[in-house]
């Protein structure tokens, strides 16, 4: 049974659309469990019914025309309950409901099982028979685990069919939502422009093409290019190799011929696509039908038409240099954004990013929230090579992708557009004021920054200091590691631009979602692995060479701090602290007039709060990373969308966790920041202001929000509002809280503001 399950699967994920998956899933189950009927039911949203989309065993002319509604007979029931209904006799259950003109009326046993995605139920198989019998585990079992495996390729096959507005069975749609993770805060309405990495056929978008006949002219010249290359190898491995195995390169250029593939694309070229896209569309087509091919060596000939469409690509792509034509209001969307991509596109005409690959903490995202751009990461689900040319809307907020708008859709988000810029303009005022509620309590504003273009529009918004320097972006953006002398220079750009103001260098975090390509770590669990502190204490000459340049930077200056990332005992502090004093004591032997900074460590992990304090004894200050410590604590990765929507800051464990650091740290007579997306969230920071933090560090972007939400209120207030919250045990009710004291406080517009679930 695993062999024909594997089969099946292996074939629809071949399937070249949404009716070919499911034609093959009915015909292939019904195959497998040697049954009369199997048929499969989707539902539309969109006229909220689940539709009779494929059957093998049924009426032909029945498909796509029988619906039922919503939660209407055993179909709707076994949706509405999301399990497995197995029955007998099914004209006996109480939800039965006869779809007449589908001649089912000769079968009587049902087994119906959910096709559930993302928690959402898509539809639901069903297999039938004559005979009245229940059917067994086992066949139970078979149709359960393939329904959890072909869900994803149902879902983006239906996706694909969404982007170009229609329902599954057939209906104009609009407004499908794609979820991924917010890279960037803001909204974002533009024109979809996809870019791609050479010499990938899977990656190439569908473009068209203004000039047809010159498209034609200059594939069939890339075509003779590769013909040529297969008769110099054919010519090459003569005596070196069997004949019957030179004879591949002839089949090779019989395939090439006008009659084969060279003449399929340049027909799908006479249709007004671009020669790239015809060439991929092709290839993936052909690909597919031999995956599907049941004997085994017919279905590795796939691999050759890869490697031939392959060659043709090379030529296509280094013939021509492609010139990519970005519109006035660009969405940039690719399977993975690079640095190099985002800067190819004049910064007047970027409006949004997405990615499907990355993540919320790659330096893509880092570059995006400097910039001020929308950003979503992680959109999985996005068939995005489909979206070059189409309209499509950035909700960075909740890290949405929102295709084939409709008019109240586009109307809504272009209404919140102008809001957020009338809201920045008058936000512009506060730059110059202290962070000071209405009854006069202190609260530190400072900023995270990466980059010197961080420290610019840090200075612009009123930053008071930087709470959080991460000295991994410039590494990541390096080829090989920086030397000492080339961190130097970094580093002493940012002190002298903030000087008099504190500047917190966090030590080198690399690790977890954070690699560099010069410095692969591998590990099945990176997140539980080697990063942050483990790192540069494996490897002192790294954190000595960094310790030295962060130290000879702040010369004359006296304005750095240390901070040490990933602590989750003592005796990684203390062997730090030892590396540092050290690195200090080489400097003033050679002369270097420096002055020993002060060195904090960053609590991001469960173990640091319950030590936070025996580590505050050790060290300056303390300071919480909030995205880690609720990731750790919550066991949830918030780069990761299927379980996104399972982190939060509001929730109860978290605040318990960060009041007790603060408790910890005071108890101890050190200061302690916080730095992380809540900081930055104008609700979350009443309750952190109220806890008793003395710094906020955030993005630039959310730094005067903040400041406006905390001289609105009072310390009372704030006060109150957190002893309310400290009692209640379900995060959205701790958040529904925040918003009302928000909405009290007069400043309900500053909701839509960085949002911490």
């Amino acid at each position: 049974m695993l062999d024909r399950l594997r089969s099946i699967v292996q074939k629809v994920n071949a399937a070249r659309d949404l009716q070919s998956a499911l034609d093959i899933i009915v015909h292939k189950v019904r195959q497998a469990l040697d049954t009369q009927v199997c048929s499969v039911f989707l539902l539309d949203k969109d006229i909220n019914a689940h539709v009779l989309m494929a059957s093998d065993g049924l009426k032909k002319e029945s498909v796509g025309h029988v619906s039922l509604e919503v939660g209407e007979g055993l179909v709707g029931l076994v949706a509405k309950h999301a399990e497995p209904i197995n029955l007998q006799d099914a004209s006996l259950h109480p939800s039965f409901h006869y779809l007449k003109d589908t001649g089912e009326e000769n079968y009587h046993s049902f087994l119906g099982v959910p096709i559930i995605h993302h928690r959402s139920v898509l539809g639901v198989l069903v297999v039938q028979h004559e005979e009245r019998r229940r059917f067994d585990e086992s066949e139970e079992a078979f149709l359960i685990t393939l329904s959890a495996q072909l869900s994803g390729v149902i879902a983006h096959a239906e996706a694909t069919g969404a982007i170009e507005g229609v329902s599954p069975s057939g209906h104009k749609t609009s407004d499908t939502v794609f979820p991924g993770v917010s890279g960037s805060s803001g909204v974002a309405i533009g024109e979809a422009v996809v870019v791609f990495p050479h010499a990938d056929l899977s990656q190439i978008p569908q473009r068209r093409t203004r000039d047809i006949e010159g498209e034609i002219e200059f594939f069939n010249s890339c075509l003779e290019l590769v013909r040529q290359d297969m008769r110099n190898l054919h010519a090459k491995l003569a005596g070196q190799v069997a004949e019957e195995e030179r004879q591949l390169f002839d089949v090779y250029i019989r395939m090439l011929d006008d009659a084969a593939l060279g003449n399929e694309i340049v027909e799908r070229i006479r249709m007004g696509f671009w020669a790239q896209g015809s060439l991929a569309y092709v290839a993936n087509e052909h690909v597919r039908s031999f995956e599907e091919m049941d004997d085994p060596y017919l279905s590795e000939r796939a691999i050759d038409i890869k490697d031939l469409c392959a060659r043709i690509l090379f030529y296509l792509q280094d013939k021509v240099v492609v010139e990519t034509e970005y519109a006035d209001c660009t969405i940039l969307v690719s399977e993975e954004i690079t640095p190099s991509m985002l800067a190819e596109v004049p910064e007047s005409k970027l409006k949004g990013l997405i990615s499907v690959k990355g993540s919320g903490n790659s330096h893509v995202a880092i570059l995006a929230r400097t910039m001020g751009i929308p950003t979503v990461m992680g959109a999985v689900d996005l068939p995005y090579t489909q979206l070059h040319g189409k309209e499509v809307i950035i909700d960075g907020y909740k890290g949405e992708v929102i295709t084939n708008p409709s008019d109240q859709i586009r109307a809504r988000f272009l209404e919140t557009i102008q809001e957020q810029d009338q809201l920045d303009k008058g936000l512009l005022g506060l730059k110059d004021l202290p962070c000071e509620t209405a009854d006069h309590h202190r609260v530190h504003l400072w900023v995270n920054t990466g980059l010197m273009t961080d420290v610019m529009r840090s200075l612009d918004q009123g930053a008071e200091g930087i709470g959080l320097f991460r000295t991994e972006v410039p590494f990541l953006l390096a080829e090989q590691f920086p030397s000492e002398e080339e961190q130097y220079q970094i580093y002493r750009e940012q002190l002298e631009a903030f000087a008099p103001k504190l500047v917190t260098m966090r030590t080198l975090d690399i690790g977890g979602d954070k690699s560099l390509p010069y410095f692969p770590i591998e590990e099945a669990n990176p997140f539980l692995g080697w990063r942050g502190i483990r790192v540069t204490l494996d490897h002192p000459e790294i954190f000595t060479a960094q310790i030295h340049a962060m130290l000879r930077a702040s010369v004359g200056l006296d304005n750095l701090q240390i901070m040490l990332p990933m602590i989750s005992n003592i005796n990684e502090v203390k062997s730090a602290l030892q590396l540092i004093k050290k690195a200090y004591r080489e400097l003033i032997q050679e002369g270097v007039k420096v002055k020993y900074p002060p060195v904090g460590v960053m609590i991001e992990l469960p173990a640091a709060v319950y030590q936070t304090r025996a580590l505050a004894r050790l060290v300056d200050f303390i300071s919480v990373g909030s995205n880690d410590l609720t990731q750790y604590l919550l066991a949830v990765d918030r780069n990761n969308p299927r379980v996104a929507n399972l982190y939060s800051a509001f929730h109860p464990a978290v605040l318990s966790a960060l009041q007790q650091v603060v408790e910890g740290a005071q108890a101890e007579g050190k200061p302690v920041s916080i730095c992380g997306e809540m900081a930055g969230d104008p609700g979350a920071a009443i309750l952190l202001m109220a806890m008793g933090y003395d710094v906020l560090s955030m993005n630039a972007a959310s730094l005067l929000k903040v400041k406006s939400v905390l001289r609105s209120i009072t310390l009372e207030v704030a006060e109150e509002l957190l002893e309310n919250v400290m009692q209640l045990d379900d995060m959205q009710l701790i958040r529904s809280a925040v918003d009302l004291s928000l909405y009290n406080a007069g400043v309900d517009r500053l909701l839509r503001s960085s949002r911490t679930n």
